[in-house]
């Protein structure tokens, strides 16, 4: 610690609200209330879609949110994502508070801690793990240790020194900002190109196309058992491919249900699938398709089915391809049925129609759209790299910021 640096717990330094219950006596009032879905990665506070509740007249005066204010996410979360983030509330105008599923903390001594600077102290806390050690798990929702929280120690110095290390943050953050968006910008760019490309194959076909119904192209059309598979905890090798493992062109094998060899048996009986395999979602969400790159031993669980191309009469790929245009996304969703949840029938999934032009134009199609994606996939990774550096960037900022190196 630098000298002339003070220490205090987060109970000393600032005063701690739970948040808003709803409740049922009246007289109500209708006030804007932050939820978590209000809390950003950045830490800032995303105000598109703020809650407007009747609330009670009587909690709302007690949990009436200031300039100034941080909100604090003490309970949701999810597997990947921990609790403990954070948002600066700098509205003046209306009347605002926040659901219990969130507190707030207001510093007790303005002329002694600067909020801005608490911000930026409470943001880097989540961002280093921090909060990631102080939780706990219940019906699948994480909890923040309050006690603990309450407990972590901020160490700033003299008012006007935390005000010149907060410039400093907000003007780098506010480049880092910009270098993101940009970046973000160039991958969006990027996978726009394709698209378009993609897209232009398959409605500015030249001669000799024609239109077959897609079963009589392919060697099988092979749907998923009509039950669920019994799984297993611990990992196997045989997997069994989820409609949510089926995305963007890919299937990703990252994230499966594992199954004994005797249920792969049983699953594969009529076909085990296999390296270039074309698979479609049927439902939830209806039209995802994908392609098996190895021959691990997976089978197919509810809502998806497998294409087996005739290598004669169509190049697997390009059947890939085919599945992402608009041409057989219109037949796609055009088949759908349900009222509530969409999905496509088995015997639909046999009945497109597919545009198919020769064998010979159908590898330079696949040649040259692979070729853009590889291009695409690239960039993606380069500008991701990019992102990745900024974030780490921040995180080195905000590590001198508060061990005194600013």
């Amino acid at each position: 610690m630098k000298s002339g640096w003070k220490t205090k717990t987060l109970k000393e330094a600032c005063q701690f609200s739970n948040g808003l219950w709803k409740g049922e006596k009246p007289p109500f009032v209708n006030v804007g209330v932050i939820r978590n879905t209000n809390f950003t990665k950045e830490g800032t506070l995303d105000d598109s879609d703020i809650a407007y509740l009747d609330v009670e007249t009587k909690k709302f005066e007690k949990r009436r949110l200031k300039y100034g204010d941080i909100i604090l996410e003490k309970s949701g979360g999810g597997p990947k994502q921990p609790v403990g983030r954070v948002a600066l509330f700098e509205k003046i105008d209306g009347d605002f508070s926040f659901s219990n599923f969130t507190a707030a903390l207001r510093v007790l001594d303005p002329h002694e801690l600067d909020f801005r600077f608490l911000h930026k102290f409470l943001h880097w806390t989540y961002l280093s793990g921090v909060t990631e050690a102080m939780q706990s798990h219940s019906t699948g929702i994480r909890n923040l240790d309050g006690d603990a929280y309450k407990a972590i120690k901020i160490t700033f110095p003299a008012l006007p020194e935390q005000q010149r290390i907060v410039g400093i943050l907000d003007e780098a953050f506010d480049g880092i900002a910009t270098a993101k968006a940009n970046a973000e910008k160039n991958i969006q760019n990027a996978h726009a190109l394709f698209e378009s490309h993609l897209q232009s194959v398959f409605t500015q076909r030249g001669e000799g196309w024609k239109r077959v119904r897609i079963e009589d192209a392919c060697e099988s059309i092979m749907d998923c058992v009509n039950k669920t598979a019994p799984i297993v905890n611990e990992s196997t090798q045989f997997k069994m491919i989820r409609t949510t493992n089926v995305r963007n062109g890919r299937v990703n094998l990252d994230s499966v249900n594992y199954v004994t060899e005797d249920v792969y048996r049983i699953w594969t009986r009529r076909q085990i699938p296999q390296c270039g395999d074309v698979i479609l979602t049927r439902e939830a969400p209806m039209g995802e398709v994908g392609m098996l790159l190895n021959d691990d031993k997976v089978f197919l669980g509810q809502r998806l089915v497998s294409y087996r191309a005739n290598p004669v009469k169509l190049n697997n790929r390009f059947l890939l391809y085919a599945f992402q245009s608009r041409d057989l996304q219109e037949q796609i969703h055009a088949f759908a049925s349900g009222s509530t949840v969409q999905h496509m029938r088995v015997p639909d999934t046999k009945n497109l129609q597919l545009p198919l032009p020769s064998m010979r134009e159908q590898q330079e199609i696949v040649v040259k759209l692979d070729t853009l994606r590889a291009d695409t996939q690239r960039l993606e990774s380069i500008y991701q790299q990019k992102v990745a550096a900024l974030e780490a960037l921040k995180k080195s900022l905000l590590h001198q910021a508060f061990t005194g190196g600013l």
